[in-house]
């Protein structure tokens, strides 16, 4: 870990992965779109723990088995797909029955709306193989076996590195379109709008990650 030469282009690499804009970016946007700003912010944290769980995966060697079966690799990728799919038909048919709801009903229906954010969030981004595939081919470039630590404690400090970095992307997403909403003059109009918009972009990427290779 001390190897500069190692570590030098590995935090290069992590800032570039981090502020290209990719599907967890497209997520946290379709989620604040959907759910507002706290949303937004569950979903990213949301998206940090399925990291976290794929980095120990990595770690210890259990993401290697997507690589050599793939009939779990396919199941998962299914899996992930149809529930983005369901997510972003939920987000739109929500919005559609919650229209006409009460005022003072609001803040709990945020709360409510907050939590299943984060538990979707999660369980996306454990069911994504792309997401564990992603981490067993890029963290063993950077680990060095002539290191004091062993190797799967490096993977897994260099995996919480990227995936804090790619979090705090995801909270700038998440700052960025809440301000656009902010700017948008609010009215049902413009919410039901949002909420198709979120709800289309969840579809999209279930549709995406179904047809896509490796």
């Amino acid at each position: 870990m001390s190897n500069w030469d190692l570590l030098l282009p590995f935090l290069a690499a992590t800032v570039v992965f981090a502020l290209i804009p990719g599907p967890a970016l497209l997520y946290t946007a379709a989620q604040t779109l959907a759910h507002g700003r706290r949303g937004g912010f569950m979903a990213a944290l949301g998206l940090q723990i399925g990291g976290l769980f794929h980095v120990a995966a990595a770690a210890l060697g259990l993401s290697a088995l997507l690589a050599v079966v793939p009939t779990l690799y396919t199941a998962l990728k299914i899996i992930g797909a149809l529930y983005l799919v369901y997510m972003g038909i939920s987000i739109i048919r929500t919005r559609l029955a919650t229209e006409e709801a009460e005022p003072g009903r609001l803040n709990g229906k945020v709360r409510k709306q907050g939590r299943s954010a984060f538990i979707q969030s999660m369980s996306v981004e454990m069911l994504n193989p792309k997401t564990a595939m992603f981490f067993v081919a890029f963290l063993p470039q950077f680990a060095d076996p002539s290191a004091s630590f062993p190797i799967w404690l490096q993977m897994l400090i260099l995996g919480i590195i990227v995936n804090l970095a790619v979090t705090f992307a995801d909270v700038a997403a998440v700052f960025l379109t809440n301000a656009v909403m902010a700017g948008l003059r609010k009215g049902r109009h413009t919410m039901r709008i949002a909420r198709w918009a979120g709800g289309s972009i969840l579809i999209g990427l279930g549709v995406n990650l179904a047809i896509t290779q490796r």
